[in-house]
């Protein structure tokens, strides 16, 4: 390869990046799903595209679709907190598992139907394109802005994070039956799927402990942490491959571990996992865009959309349904995650196993897996936030940590040294500053105006800008974010809107409240408490927007104390 071919190469790909990141502030504005905006600036750069570009190496795409897969995975595990497992771990694992096998069997009869496919090989279509993308959910969610109920959000997040290893191992074991030509697979499979999901667990596990260690006790500079990080959730990824586990779910693993760690630099990894992810998904799927050929797509149209809408109206629900059946999910949450079973770069990436293996009918099934992509983006993508309103499964939004400098303590107790700016429109502005309610053993160590540290402090009241010094372990972290971050006002989830202008107490009695307000409470359930009609109706998992409608009130979770109700909203009509 010439040096000016190397340099145009270099050019053009920067280029298209470029494209992509500035082409991805616009998609927001007019609502298009940024991952569909990657997808086709890829297809416009190809060898039919206005760019002319060829590339139709698959080992190349299969290799740099695999490393971009497992850096967006390890970058969504640091996403999926622990204290969300209580209401999401069991649902999430089930359709990552349970899910993608009906998702699979049930595309695959369509495929059959339609396309009359033999049933291995329209199984395998239906394998391919049976996973929820994480990199889709995660930056479709994420762009629109939804705050979701826990018990939704959290399920679809880990969910998505963690149902490519039963795709790709449904994908592995179809291809190795069509290419050795047998219909009886008989114990391999169960022994196959049990090595890679025992070992991607175990792999992952031991590999995230031993990190989360180097990442507290190593000795390195700032900057080296995110790398530490990054380089360590990589070779856990690639052992476990190695020694024929699942890597994705080892990563998955690792970076779960990693993002519920108290660790000195948390914020600094998070902040370049997050870039290296959305790096890799416009690299993914620029490179995802260049493989295909439009022309190609024009035969195929009419079964694919035939089969991506027997994915996505019949499937995909029924996977849903019958996966969530024994958490006794609320219908409206159920119809959202079966509407938000996006499918992304995964199924096109598995769609290059059988090329690989070198199976007859492998640009079929690639070009089938694309189409469904593309339809999956534009008419699940396009249509998550209104359908996420409709359905009523977005609360207002939590309070997000403001802004501040964190400096770790190295010591037993895990303080951290945390300065954060008052700054116009938090409740800590005007406020005494030895009054300033403080929770959790925190203390107040200073007060910075204008660059220099005040003497009688404690003597002052908080102006905007004033920088204030706090030493806090975690437990006080949660009242510091209140107090220092600016209130907002919001349009049609505000606060009142949404839980009403009474606030009441989880142990208040139904009968009293109704004698209170003036609406009607059946006899038998007079006796009980509001924190008990909710545990009756949520199956002792509430989460905060459920809601429990009495006559003309509508009772409304606001605040959680961990697992028990802390408030109630009271709204009337």
């Amino acid at each position: 390869m010439s040096i000016e071919l190397t340099n145009t190469m270099i050019f053009w790909g920067a280029a298209l990046a470029l494209l992509c990141v500035v082409a991805s502030g616009l998609s927001r504005r007019v609502g298009a799903p940024v991952l569909l905006v990657f997808l086709v600036l890829g297809m416009l750069a190809g060898k039919e595209g206005v760019g002319g570009i060829r590339f139709d190496d698959i080992e190349q795409a299969f290799m740099f679709g695999s490393i971009a897969l497992a850096l967006i995975i390890f970058d969504g595990g640091q996403g999926a907190r622990k204290d969300t497992f209580r209401v999401s771990l069991g649902p999430a694992l089930s359709l990552a598992t349970v899910g993608v096998v009906i998702t699979a069997a049930l595309t695959g009869l369509a495929v059959r139907l339609i396309l009359g496919l033999p049933w291995l090989e329209a199984l395998l279509i239906g394998a391919i394109v049976g996973s929820t993308d994480a990199a889709a959910v995660f930056g479709l969610l994420r762009a629109a802005g939804l705050e979701l109920k826990e018990r939704t959000g959290a399920t679809l997040e880990i969910e998505s994070g963690s149902n490519d290893p039963m795709a790709i191992f449904l994908t592995i074991t179809l291809v190795e039956l069509l290419v050795l030509r047998s219909d009886y697979p008989g114990w391999e499979v169960l022994a196959a799927f049990i090595q890679q999901m025992g070992m991607g667990i175990v792999l992952g596990a031991a590999g995230g402990y031993l990190l989360v260690l180097l990442l507290k006790r190593l000795p390195l500079p700032l900057s080296m942490y995110p790398l530490l990080a990054l380089a360590g959730g990589m070779s856990v990824f690639g052992l476990t491959n190695l020694w024929g586990g699942s890597g994705f779910l080892a990563i998955y693993v690792v970076g779960i571990m990693v993002g519920n760690a108290s660790l000195p630099h948390a914020k600094d990894i998070r902040r370049l996992h997050d870039g290296v992810a959305w790096l890799a998904q416009i690299g993914m799927f620029l490179m995802l865009g260049l493989l295909i050929t439009p022309s190609s797509l024009v035969p195929v149209f009419l079964p694919a959309m035939g089969i991506a809408l027997a994915l996505i109206l019949v499937a995909r629900p029924m996977a849903v349904l019958l996966s969530l059946l024994p958490f006794h999910f609320p219908w409206r949450e159920q119809l959202f995650i079966s509407w938000c079973g996006l499918r992304g770069a995964v199924p096109i990436i598995l769609a290059l196993f059988p090329s690989l293996a070198g199976l007859e009918m492998s640009a079929t099934y690639f070009e089938l897996a694309f189409f469904v992509v593309l339809v999956s983006l534009v008419l699940q993508g396009w249509t998550i936030a209104p359908v996420a309103r409709w359905l009523r499964v977005e609360v207002p939004h939590s309070l997000e940590e403001p802004e501040h400098l964190v400096l770790k303590i190295p010591d037993d107790q895990e303080k951290e040294l945390l300065v954060y700016q008052a700054v116009t429109g938090s409740p800590a502005i005007n406020l005494p500053v030895r009054r300033l309610p403080l929770s959790g053993g925190a203390q107040l160590m200073g007060v910075v105006r204008h660059g220099i540290l005040l003497e009688d402090w404690q003597e002052q009241k908080l102006l905007a800008d004033d920088y204030v010094v706090v030493l806090a372990a975690d437990g006080g972290i949660p009242a510091l974010a209140r107090l220092f971050a600016p209130t907002e006002v919001r349009s049609y989830l505000q606060s009142s809107a949404f839980f009403g202008n009474f606030v009441i107490k989880p142990d208040a009695k139904l009968a009293d409240l109704s004698q209170m307000y003036g609406f009607e409470v059946p006899e038998a359930l007079q006796a009980m408490t509001v924190a008990a009609i909710f545990d009756k109706r949520f199956h002792h998992k509430p989460v905060v927007g459920d809601r429990v409608r009495l006559g003309v009130v509508q009772l409304v979770v606001k605040k959680l104390d961990g697992d028990r109700i802390a408030a109630v909203g009271l709204k009337l009509g």
